[in-house]
């Protein structure tokens, strides 16, 4: 069977695990299978076998699990979502017709050769800085949570880091690429531009207190270094660093310091400072890791099997949200409720083979700046999922970032299926010269 063949099977297949989706929060919600259960199904089969032309047309010879992959995510993502609020599922799903349309456009921008992106790395290096910075611009920029991590432009709402994360990869991709003898050598003054790219970043970050992505940026820099120099002593140095700048960021910063403090003790049996009210007067479960505990609350109560798709305990008996946020941050402990053990292991098993397909396309490519374009979209794929699932499973400080394809936001999806379009452009390239 050819590879797009494959892709087309694996699509019908994502198509009827989402009406069957559907199907069990109708039948959970309304003891009776609604024909809407079955459009929405028929919708993304529709939807992806457009894209899937899209592949056949500009990448014939890409992987033929990856799109699939991302489908099946998507469809997890909004059969949750409309199982905590439907109309949010509608404006979720609109996101995922742009973020194809994204993915088509992509595909057909560089399905000659992507590779002249190299070229324009500089431009790609500043570009992403630009785009971290417009959130911290007034008028424009929106802080929400403590965080300024949005931009609003009359009714829309845009998280500009998600593509910030995509022009940052590329241009260490292409930096790395040309650089990467004398790097592995240690010579500091070619380290100049990456460190001046990579520091405004930070800086800019750390400005509008988006923590998680600082943390994203920070890994996929080491991770590409590493894979471009084959040196050890970058990764042991960032570590090195990272502890030094954890330490200071703890004492420094006091919202790096309340997080590390609701992650190691997030229950209290005395009252504690509350920072929503300014006084000592709360239990820490009842004040600042109120959503921690109850993601953890609801992972427990799904045990081994799960209630079931629609049959979760979300609201309390007035109909109020036990979980804030739970369709953005907590949406993984939405699923470990409903799915139980086995059936969110098995959807993190969905990340993981989307890892495997990742890093094997960039080991198949030939030339440099392939490799390192796989590797650092891959990477940053990889590690995104494992900060936000980490923190709701409490086992690194809780961070405000999506978990990719699943969580509500526009900007994320469509960052994810440009990611999407890379990798299969870098695949097509590599098994078109391998075949």
């Amino acid at each position: 069977m050819s590879y797009r063949n494959r892709e087309l099977a694996s699509l019908v297949v994502v198509g009827l695990m989402t009406g069957f989706g559907f199907a069990s929060v109708y039948i959970a919600r309304q003891d009776v299978v609604s024909a809407s259960s079955l459009s929405y199904g028929i919708f993304f089969l529709c939807l992806y076998l457009a894209a899937h032309a899209v592949t056949r047309l500009t990448v014939p010879n890409a992987d033929p699990y990856i799109l699939p992959l991302g489908g099946l995510l998507t469809a997890i993502g909004v059969t949750e979502i409309y199982r905590i609020n439907p109309q949010d599922a509608l404006h979720q799903t609109i996101w995922i017709v742009i973020g194809v349309v994204a993915f088509a456009l992509t595909l057909f921008l560089f399905r000659r050769d992507y590779r002249k992106l190299e070229s324009y790395k500089y431009l790609c290096g500043l570009g992403a800085v630009g785009l971290l910075m417009l959130p911290a611009l007034p008028v424009i920029g929106e802080r929400i949570n403590g965080a300024r991590l949005w931009i609003h432009f009359g009714g829309f709402q845009i998280q500009p880091g998600e593509f910030a994360k995509i022009l940052l990869i590329v241009f260490l991709a292409g930096y790395l690429r040309e650089k990467r003898e004398v790097l592995a050598q240690g010579r500091l003054k070619d380290l100049g531009p990456l460190l001046l790219i990579w520091g405004a970043a930070m800086l800019v970050l750390l400005e509008t207190s988006d923590l998680g992505s600082a943390l994203l940026y920070f890994g996929i820099f080491l991770a590409m270094t590493y894979v471009a120099t084959g040196s050890k002593k970058y990764p042991i140095g960032g570590g090195v660093l990272f502890l030094l700048g954890s330490f200071a960021a703890y004492h420094l910063v006091g919202r790096v310091r309340e997080r590390v403090t609701i992650w190691l003790h997030p229950w209290t049996n005395h009252f504690v400072y509350c920072s929503q009210t300014g006084k000592v007067n709360h239990l820490r479960q009842d004040c600042d890791s109120y959503q921690l505990v109850k993601s953890l609350y609801s992972i427990g109560n799904g045990h081994f099997g799960g209630t079931g798709f629609g049959k979760g305990t979300f609201t309390d008996t007035a109909g109020n949200p036990l979980i804030p946020y739970l369709k953005t941050d907590f949406i993984f402990s939405a699923l470990a409720q409903e799915l139980g053990l086995i059936g969110v292991a098995a959807f993190l098993l969905v990340y993981m083979v989307f890892a495997l397909r990742g890093f094997r396309i960039g080991m198949i490519a030939e030339d440099g700046f392939s490799k390192l374009l796989a590797v650092g979209l891959t990477f940053g794929f990889v590690l995104q999922t494992f900060i936000i699932v980490g923190g709701v499973l409490r086992i690194i400080p809780l961070t405000g970032i999506t978990l990719p394809f699943v969580s509500y936001g526009g900007s994320s999806i469509v960052a994810n299926f440009v990611v999407l379009a890379g990798l299969l452009l870098v695949s097509d390239r590599a098994q078109a010269r391998n075949a």
